[in-house]
This record gives structure tokens, sequence and C-alpha cells, in this order.
């Protein structure tokens, strides 16, 4: 009976952790290359992820540089045009930069978090200009403490 119980405790947390319920709303916006400089990492190419999914936030989330390497899972919820959204599809980005200073201007300006082409164009139809999105900062969880 115990061993069931862990079980089914690890697959609630999997289910709280991967799907980016109840976070916060907020809209996005996409930009292309150049990357570089960043104002989280300078000149580095290796800040960005293998994946391409990274991305530069607005005021709210920027925290005087704080939000630097946060991970963030990332929904888009609704657009301007009904089917810009990927149905179901929910991305994990890496903060890399500060998009009111970043080196290229986003699709549109003022949005919450400005999304590399890359990650755009997983959650959305890359055409669009911007897009609702639901997002959640992303913490890795050591489960063998939450089933104890």
């Amino acid at each position: 009976m115990i061993h069931l119980q862990q079980t089914l405790s690890f697959f609630l947390c999997l289910l709280t952790i991967f799907r980016p319920a109840h976070g916060e709303v907020g809209t996005s916006a996409q930009y292309s290359p150049p990357f570089l400089p960043t104002a989280c990492y300078g000149n580095d190419p290796s800040q960005f992820p293998s994946s391409n999914l990274f991305a530069a936030v607005g005021d709210g989330i920027w925290d005087n540089g704080a939000a630097c390497g946060r991970q963030y899972l990332v929904k888009c919820i609704s657009a301007a045009e009904p089917g810009t959204c990927v149905p179901d599809q929910v991305i994990q980005v890496k903060i890399v930069d500060f998009a009111v200073t970043a080196a290229s201007r986003p699709s549109y300006d003022g949005t919450t978090m400005v999304l590399s082409d890359t990650a755009f164009g997983t959650i959305a139809n890359s055409s669009a200009l911007s897009v609702n999105i639901e997002f959640q900062r992303y913490t890795s969880l050591n489960f063998s403490l939450m089933i104890n």
C-alpha cells in the first residue's frame, strides 16, 4: 500500500511540474538574430541552450537582472488571429536578456516576454506579431524529498 501511495504521489508531482496551470498571464513577441550581446551574459555564445529555447524579459520579470538564467514554462493561450497557438504545446525557456536593451528588436514592443524565433515558432504560428501566454517559473524539485 505504501508503494502505491509513493507511486501516485510521484505522478501527481509530475503533473503539476510539467503543466503550467495556475501560472501568470502575459504577452509574448518574438525576436531573431543577432542575439549578442545580452544583458545577462554579454558576448558568451554558450549562454544559449542547444534547443534555442530562450527569451528576453520585460520590466515585470527582469528584477534588476535577477531573472538571468531562470527557467520558465511557457504556453500560448490565445492570439488576435484564431488558430495561432499550437494547442497544448508547453516549452521551457531560459532567460538570457532584458527585452528593453536586446540587440534585436522584438516583433512587438512592451510584451512580458520576448521569445527567440525558435521558441515562439514552437508554441505559435511564427507569422504572428504577438500572443497571449501563460507562464510559470520552473524549478527542479527533488522527488525523493517530496515522497518521503
